[in-house]
């Protein structure tokens, strides 16, 4: 239960999510083909919901985390949720051509046969989307939803309480509830939504409570794409230019405090360069914060249950015998505050049974191994689950190729951190324990679309011709051997 200070929302039962999704399904088989300009109709009425209301989310958001930097929440959860409604609008006509493909086996590929793979709505797409950024993880999966001509239900997270009202009454003023609906309810609500028969369901949040929701899903059969997290590893090579690299791992690290599925969460540095690297990340952040406690663009963690597991694992490394660095560039007294900040601590060298290297840290406090040879670090990654983002510093292109070829993640950023989601042409999603499936541009179309094959016969009888239909004879034996040859 989140500790903030908005209302928590009442629950909602499951025959009232179950009358919203059949309004909206027979909304959808009652349309019929859903146009072109009226998937761009939609796709601006989003845009409207979060530009009309950008104050309103902001401040919703700064609520929900008791304190969040308002210039944090606009690059990210405004115009991080724009710009992909955008891009589907701008490529919506492109994404919907037919796809032409090949015809075959010979010779059913003469004399005017065709094939096609025709994009068409799925129908009702469910979206359960977290507390972390809400607003984006929300109005990101509406472009290609929205794109791909479905209705959609949303149930955002309980634990930004404001946020998630916000966005329900922003929402509900560009559409009515046959279009899109969002259910804002508790926790048994989140579970009741999981077992809807929707035509496909999208969860973003944890591993752990992914598996409930795959579990309620397949009751059903439905389809599910999981964005899900794990601990995405960073590997620093002997020619990363050090300063330049603590720079953009530290900015990676306390955006958001750290509350980022894509956040760095462990870094392979060599041996030799292991202290130039803790002066440089230490440099870095002074840079960027040089106070924290009231400093505006300093990101709180969202509640107090979550500032308890990030400083039990800080509490338990040392214990277990970890050096712990605690870069705080204004020596701020963090026990007194009226938020839940947390320094951006360094943990080095951990071992692997201290807590902060078992469970994904969600927060700013970075674990730091260091490495005699490449093979060590790439060896532990691929020990360990495979997470949802991977990040090499470095400027040795056969060190780089290596990392990349030898290990497997989500997706992978060279030279900085993160940045790959903000591809809107590149697909976003993660593999085995950090998710299924992608989503964002195209790929994301084709994702909450169904991909028809479509076989258009020639005027003339080619099976009949070639022997293929009884009584089968020597044309029947000559097609099969082209086959077979």
């Amino acid at each position: 239960m989140s500790e903030n200070s908005a209302p928590q929302p009442a629950e909602v039962s499951r025959e009232a999510i179950q009358s919203i999704l059949d309004t909206q399904r027979k909304a959808y088989l009652s349309e019929g083909v859903v146009s072109n300009a009226t998937r761009h109709d939609r796709l601006e009425r989003a845009i409207n919901a979060v530009k009309k209301n950008e104050n309103r989310l902001v401040e919703a958001l700064s609520a929900d985390f008791g304190h969040r930097s308002e210039h944090q929440s606009l690059f990210t959860d405004i115009a991080a949720s724009v710009g992909p409604l955008r891009h589907a609008q701008a490529n919506l006509a492109q994404w919907r051509k037919p796809e032409k493909r090949k015809v075959g086996p010979f010779p059913l590929n003469l004399l005017g046969a065709k094939a096609r793979v025709e994009y068409q709505p799925l129908g009702v797409v469910g979206v359960i989307s977290p507390w972390n950024f809400p607003v984006n993880l929300t109005f990101t999966p509406l472009a290609g939803i929205l794109a791909a001509g479905n209705r959609c239900m949303i149930k955002p997270s309980e634990y930004t309480p404001a946020t998630s009202q916000a966005m329900a009454q922003a929402l509900g003023a560009e559409f009515s509830e046959e279009e899109i609906a969002v259910i804002t309810g508790g926790p048994q609500t989140g579970a009741d939504f999981s077992g809807m028969a929707f035509d496909h369901l999208l969860f973003t949040g944890a591993t752990s409570i992914a598996k409930h929701v795959m579990r309620a899903a397949s009751e059903n059969l439905v389809p599910v794409t999981l964005e899900l997290g794990g601990k995405s590893p960073v590997v620093v090579g002997r020619s990363a230019d050090m300063d330049k690299t603590a720079d953009a791992i530290m900015a990676g690290k306390m955006m958001n405090a750290g509350q980022i599925c894509l956040a760095p969460d462990y870094v392979f540095v060599p041996t030799e360069r292991m202290r130039e690297f803790v002066a440089s990340s230490e440099k870095a952040v002074a840079k960027m914060f040089p106070s924290l406690l009231d400093n505006a663009d300093y990101t709180s963690v969202v509640n107090e249950r979550h500032y308890d597991r990030i400083n039990g694992y800080v509490a338990d490394a040392r214990e277990k015998g970890a050096e712990v660095v605690e870069i705080n560039p204004a020596n701020e007294d963090f026990r007194q505050q009226p938020h839940h900040k947390i320094p951006p601590t360094l943990v080095l060298n951990p071992t692997d049974d201290m807590a902060v290297m078992q469970d994904e840290i969600f927060g700013p406090v970075m674990p730091v191994k260091a490495y005699d040879r490449l093979d060590e670090g790439i060896d532990y990654i691929n020990h360990h689950p495979r997470p949802l983002g991977l990040y090499y510093f470095g400027e040795d292109q056969a060190e780089e190729e290596k990392v990349l070829q030898h290990t497997t993640s989500g997706g992978v950023t060279v030279n900085d951190v993160v940045m790959h989601v903000a591809q809107e042409d590149l697909p976003f999603g993660g593999v085995g324990p950090s998710g299924m499936g992608a989503y964002h541009g195209f790929d994301g179309f084709k994702t909450f679309s169904h991909a028809k094959a479509v076989f258009k016969q020639s005027k003339i009888n080619v099976a009949e011709l070639a022997g293929l239909r009884p009584p089968y004879g020597e044309k029947m034996l000559k097609a099969v051997r082209q086959q077979i040859k």
